[in-house]
């Protein structure tokens, strides 16, 4: 098993649950998508570069997008909480996931996966 792996299987529930179901609709959605261990916490690449990441933080989970400055669908799900850039969809519960807006957004982003960071 991969240290990212260990770090979903790892999470007390009812985040361990949150990020395995998020793992499987991304890996499902999203062609050619890598789980690595980057900045302590699961990242997915494309082709070598940053896709999305999966991080416990508090009483939720973020699945923060890394072109997100790029994305058009959704925005109103997403919070910014703070950063300039990055953008996420936050879930506290297994209820909250939205298959349909999450395949959405992973479309959307998987559409502008070679921009760059920044506009």
């Amino acid at each position: 098993m991969n240290p990212a792996e260990d770090y979903i299987l790892n999470q007390p529930e009812p985040y361990r649950s949150i990020l395995l179901h998020l793992q499987s609709v991304i890996e499902h959605t999203v062609p050619g998508i890598d789980l690595k261990f980057k900045y302590r916490i699961p990242f997915y690449y494309i082709e070598g570069r940053p896709f999305c990441y999966l991080n416990h933080t508090k009483d939720y989970i973020d699945v923060g997008f890394w072109n997100a400055a790029h994305l058009t669908v959704h925005l109103e799900h997403m919070t910014a909480a703070g950063r300039k850039i990055m953008r996420s969809l936050r879930y506290r519960s297994l209820e909250e996931i939205d298959d349909t807006i999450l395949m959405e957004v992973l479309q959307d982003a998987y559409q502008v996966r070679d921009k760059r960071f920044w506009k």
